[in-house]
């Protein structure tokens, strides 16, 4: 697989998963473009950057058990910049809080912009 067709996955599996943050901001050097763009939803601004992310992420880590983890539903697809990955959150081998997927676009092999879709209930 490309490098390319491996930045989502491992956005959540390695980033997203990570519980020490500064693990988190050395892996967004590898993954993420330092100006990305992550819109949480179509309400919300963008949260630019590395720190502003992991702060993010901190914070809803903080509000979830510790065993809660990101798993991919299947393998990403990658179309030229574009990529999709399906996910669950919870813990492993239990039936997910969340469910969502997330689309990347990426450019010089990191991803530029993030956009999370959260599946409803």
């Amino acid at each position: 697989m490309a490098k390319t067709a491996k930045l989502l996955e491992d956005s959540l599996l390695v980033i997203w998963n990570d519980r020490n943050a500064d693990n988190r901001l050395e892996a967004m050097q590898r993954i993420y473009a330092p100006d990305i763009n992550f819109f949480e939803s179509n309400a919300g601004e963008a949260i630019v950057g590395h720190q502003a992310i992991n702060e993010l992420i901190s914070k809803l880590q903080a509000e979830w058990p510790i065993e809660f983890q990101f798993e991919l539903n299947k393998p990403s697809q990658i179309n030229h910049t574009t990529q999709i990955v399906s996910w669950n959150l919870g813990p492993k081998g239990a039936t997910p809080i969340a469910t969502g997927m997330d689309v990347a676009i990426t450019e010089n092999d990191l991803i530029k912009s993030l956009y999370l879709f959260l599946d409803t209930k």
